[in-house]
């Protein structure tokens, strides 16, 4: 079967409809299958209802798809760092269904595992449980959670050999493995495309039976950081002269 796609639209092509369930990876600006957004937004599908641990920021990630309002529904765990997201849910534009963060992840692995629904004790008690089933469990309450399995995963893997097996970069695994087997068509951006065979086994973190359709980014592809924090150099937390100034000092004893 044929794998690779020329571009994020083509790799989309015939497979966006309104209404549809969409997984998309990634944990706010890292490890997020930005082009395969873009590709979304371009093709103008709406009433969307997006599951991603959160909704990026104002203009990127689903950010963009919330700009052109083609979301109808988030299902999600954090959404603090989007002000287009709080506007529109405040205003009544747009549903949201919060998870805590492993409940999310679970729902998500439960949907590729063909679970359909599972028991757990977080949120018992709190408005997380409102309209769900109870149940009791040796003398403790656990919340049923569905499973989630998406029309469409799109997700963002650091290299992939051409059968679609995935090798994901540190903290950008996040959800992206989960999501690619929770979905009937997965659809991967990749940075680095090698072929066939040049992965070792042993380090292939998602299989390519999961992965339908591939994109190779270009080189120059930009990967946003949210929130940059750095610490100052030792050299730049020193006074100037001050080391001339202990020398100094250091020779009159």
């Amino acid at each position: 079967m044929r794998k690779i796609y020329p571009d994020a639209a083509a790799a989309l092509d015939g497979l966006l409809k309104d209404g549809m369930l969409i997984h998309s990876g990634g944990f706010g600006l890292c490890g997020i299958p930005g082009a395969l957004i873009a590709a979304i937004r371009d093709a103008g599908v709406k009433d969307l209802t997006v599951v991603s641990n959160n909704a990026g920021i104002d203009g990127a990630g689903l950010g963009l798809l919330l700009e052109t309002r083609q979301i109808r529904k988030m299902i999600s765990s954090y959404v603090g760092e989007n002000k287009t997201f709080a506007q529109q849910f405040l205003a009544g534009e747009l549903e949201i269904e919060f998870n805590p963060q492993g409940t999310l992840a679970e729902r998500i692995r439960a949907g590729g595992a063909g679970i359909p629904a599972f028991f757990t004790k977080t949120g018992y008690g709190t408005q997380v449980a409102e309209g769900k089933e109870t149940r009791e469990f040796d003398g403790e309450h656990y919340v049923m959670e569905r499973g989630l399995f998406a029309d469409l995963a799109v997700i963002h893997a650091w290299k992939a050999d051409t059968e679609g097996n995935l090798v994901f970069r540190k903290t950008a695994r996040n959800f992206n493995p989960m999501m690619a087997t929770a979905a009937k068509v997965t659809v991967v951006q990749v940075e680095h495309l090698v072929e066939a065979g040049e992965i070792d086994p042993d380090h292939i973190h998602t299989p390519g039976i999961y992965v339908q359709r591939i994109v190779k980014l270009p080189a120059d592809y930009e990967k946003r950081i949210e929130q940059r924090t750095t610490r100052k150099r030792v050299t730049d937390a020193i006074p100037p002269n001050a080391n001339a100034a202990a020398a100094g000092a250091e020779n009159l004893a």
